[in-house]
């Protein structure tokens, strides 16, 4: 495996710009990354010097405890191969966005929590 670290806390949301007054202006956060992900706003926040960041995404589950942990991989071809072969229930393949995102998958735990690998240069 070549998991390096938390990468991004997925926090579901039902106002993104709510939510993003109170990690900003109530506890502190700086903004992080603030772009557009096909169509949709990803904004990632995190306490200065963190290296793990908390990405606000607007979803039905908001309230609903429906967050995702996000690893970092240096290869996520390679990490949902080995998955894959562990029989642990990963998507069918790796998520290819081209500019706009990295590669990345997700797989779940046997209580069906949501963990998503995520590659970084």
């Amino acid at each position: 495996m070549n998991i390096s670290g938390v990468g991004t806390v997925i926090v579901p949301v039902g106002d993104q710009e709510k939510a993003l007054s109170f990690y900003l202006d109530t506890l502190g956060f700086e903004i992080r990354r603030d772009a557009d992900f096909g169509g949709m706003r990803w904004v990632e926040v995190a306490p200065s010097g963190a290296t793990t960041t908390l990405a606000l995404f607007p979803s039905g589950e908001a309230g609903s405890g429906g967050m995702e942990i996000s690893f970092t991989t240096k290869d996520a071809d390679a990490d949902h191969a080995a998955l894959r072969a562990r029989g642990v229930d990963a998507d069918e393949a790796v998520i290819r966005m081209g500019e706009i995102a990295p590669p990345m998958f997700t797989f779940r735990d046997p209580d069906g929590n949501k963990f998503r690998m995520v590659q970084q240069a």
